[in-house]
C-alpha cells in the first residue's frame, strides 16, 4: 500500500437510502472526477450538480460532486466527494468506474490514517472520530465531539509539556551544574510530579467509572430462581426474549440484550438464579451470574415479596454487601400485586423500589436513567479507549518509579523514568521527539550562549 495511491470507498452504510456518498483521496482524485463528469474544471468547495459517466460514455447517475483542494481537506490530500442516489446499484457502479480509472479500494480506516500521517488529525481525534460513529449515548457523542475538536489533545499536551519541563530540569542539573539554576530544584520537581500524578489519577478513575458512556452501560439482573428476572427483562425490552415459567431455574445461562433507557444504550444481562446448584450445568450458570455482577456497571437485585425471605435471598444480600462500594445497586421488591410475605427490614436502607414487573416498570426506568446521567456529572477529562487508559497507567507507574532515584540524587535513572512517562503519555496523541526536550531545556535556561 502506497501513500501515493489514490484511494476510494463508499462512506455511507450499505443498504437502501436516498443518498450514497463515495470519496476519493490522492493525487489522481481530481483527474478521475473530471473524467467521470466530462468537465474541464471543478471549483474547490462548491457543490456541482452534474452527470457521471462510465469511461465508455454510459450514464451512471446525476449527482453532486464536491472538490476539496489539498491541503484543505480531511486527509490533507486532493479529495473528491460524490453524492449519488442511494441503493445497492448506483454507488457500486460509481465505485467500479473510479477503480477502472486507476484508484484502488481503500483499506479500513485508511482515510483517517492519511489524515493522521499528513498532520490533519492526531491520534486522539482519530479515535474520537471512530468512536463517535458507534456512540452509545448522547453524553458520549458530546464528549467525543469535543475530543474531535482537540480537547483531549490539549489536555495531553499540557501533561507532556509539564513532564518535559521536569526532564529539562534534570538534564540541566546533570550536564550544566555550573550554570545559575533556580533554588530547591528537587523540591520543585517533586511538587510538579505530585500534581501531574494527581491529575492523571483523577482522569483514570473518571474514565473507568464512566466507561459505560462509551461502551454502553452493562446492567445485570440478579436474584434467586423464579423471582421475576426474565419477566423484568421482557418488560424492559417490551417483548418476550426470555422464557418465563413457574419452574425454578428456567434460565440456566446469562441472556444479554440491548435497550435504550433515556439517552443511553444499555446492555441488559438476565442471569441464572443464584442458589445452591443441583447439577454441573446449573453451577456453571451461577458462576457466570456472579461474573456478570463483577463486570456490570449497575446491578438490579430482585426479591419476591410474595414469599418469605430465605437463605437464597440472604445470599443475594451478601453479594450486595460485598460489591456495593464498587458499583450501584438497584433493589426491586417484585410482585407487589400479590399478598405480601417478604420481610424487607434488612434491606430498607437501600431504598428498594416496590413494583410488579408484569404491570409497570417506569419507576425502574427513571431510576436507571438518573443513575446513568449521574455518571456524566463533572468536568473531568475522559479517556475513551483501552489504549489510552493503558498509556496513562504506564505514565503514572513511571512517575512513581522516578521518585526514589530523584531523592537519592541519581538523576540519570530519574531522567530515564521521566522519559518513559513522556513516551507513554505522548503515545496517546503523537510520538515524542527528543528534540522537544532540548528545545525546552535551552529555551528555558538560556544555556549554550
Amino acid at each position: 500500500m502506497l501513500m501515493s495511491d489514490t484511494i476510494a470507498a463508499i462512506a455511507t452504510a450499505n443498504g437502501i437510502g436516498s443518498i450514497s456518498i463515495l470519496r476519493l483521496s490522492g493525487d489522481r482524485s481530481l483527474s478521475i472526477a473530471l473524467k467521470l463528469t466530462q468537465k474541464q474544471h471543478l471549483q474547490p468547495r462548491y457543490a456541482t450538480l452534474t452527470s457521471l459517466h462510465q469511461n465508455d460514455g454510459t450514464l451512471i447517475d446525476e449527482a453532486i460532486v464536491i472538490y476539496f483542494q489539498a491541503p484543505r481537506s480531511f486527509t490533507g490530500e486532493e479529495v473528491i466527494e460524490f453524492q449519488c442516489h442511494g441503493g445497492y446499484v448506483v454507488a457500486e457502479s460509481l465505485l467500479r468506474a473510479v477503480l477502472s480509472e486507476g484508484a484502488r479500494l481503500a483499506e479500513p480506516g485508511e482515510f483517517s490514517k492519511r489524515a493522521f500521517l499528513n498532520g490533519r488529525l492526531d491520534l486522539t481525534q482519530a479515535e474520537a472520530t471512530a468512536a463517535l460513529i458507534e456512540a452509545k449515548s448522547d453524553d458520549a457523542a458530546r464528549i467525543l465531539a469535543r475530543q474531535m475538536k482537540g480537547e483531549l489533545r490539549g489536555y495531553i499536551e499540557g501533561i507532556r509539556d509539564s513532564l518535559l519541563e521536569i526532564l529539562a530540569y534534570s538534564e540541566v542539573v546533570i550536564d550544566y551544574a555550573e550554570e545559575d539554576l533556580p533554588q530547591n530544584v528537587v523540591e520543585q520537581i517533586e511538587a510538579k510530579l505530585l500534581r501531574i500524578k494527581q491529575t492523571l489519577s483523577r482522569t483514570l478513575e473518571s474514565s473507568r467509572r464512566r466507561s459505560g458512556l462509551m461502551q454502553g452501560f452493562r446492567v445485570a439482573i440478579i436474584g434467586k430462581p423464579n423471582v421475576g428476572k426474565s419477566s423484568l427483562l421482557n418488560a424492559l425490552l417490551d417483548y418476550e426474549r426470555a422464557i418465563v415459567s413457574d419452574i425454578a431455574g428456567t434460565t440456566r445461562d446469562t441472556i444479554e440484550e440491548q435497550v435504550r433507557i433515556g439517552t443511553h444504550l444499555i446492555r441488559l444481562v438476565d442471569t441464572a438464579g443464584i442458589r445452591n446448584a443441583h447439577d454441573e450445568i446449573e453451577r456453571i450458570g451461577i458462576e457466570r451470574s456472579i461474573a456478570a455482577i463483577e463486570n456490570a456497571d449497575v446491578v438490579i437485585a430482585l426479591f419476591d415479596t410474595s414469599r418469605y425471605i430465605d437463605d437464597e435471598d440472604r445470599a443475594i444480600i451478601d453479594l450486595i454487601e460485598r460489591y456495593r462500594e464498587e458499583k450501584p445497586f438497584v433493589l426491586i421488591l417484585n410482585k407487589s400485586d400479590l399478598p405480601q410475605s417478604f420481610d424487607s427490614v434488612t434491606i430498607e436502607h437501600y431504598k428498594p423500589i416496590r413494583l410488579s414487573c408484569k404491570e409497570d416498570t417506569h419507576v425502574l426506568v427513571d431510576t436507571l436513567s438518573a443513575l446513568m446521567d449521574h455518571e456524566n456529572d463533572g468536568e473531568e477529562m475522559m479517556l475513551i479507549s483501552a489504549r489510552q487508559i493503558n498509556a496513562t497507567e504506564r505514565a503514572v507507574h513511571s512517575i512513581d518509579e522516578a521518585h526514589e532515584p530523584l531523592r537519592d540524587g541519581e538523576l540519570e535513572f530519574f531522567s530515564f523514568h521521566i522519559n518513559d512517562a513522556i513516551r507513554a503519555i505522548a503515545s496517546i496523541s503523537r510520538p515524542y521527539e527528543l528534540d522537544e526536550m532540548f528545545d525546552k531545556m535551552f529555551g528555558q535556561f538560556c544555556l549554550g550562549k
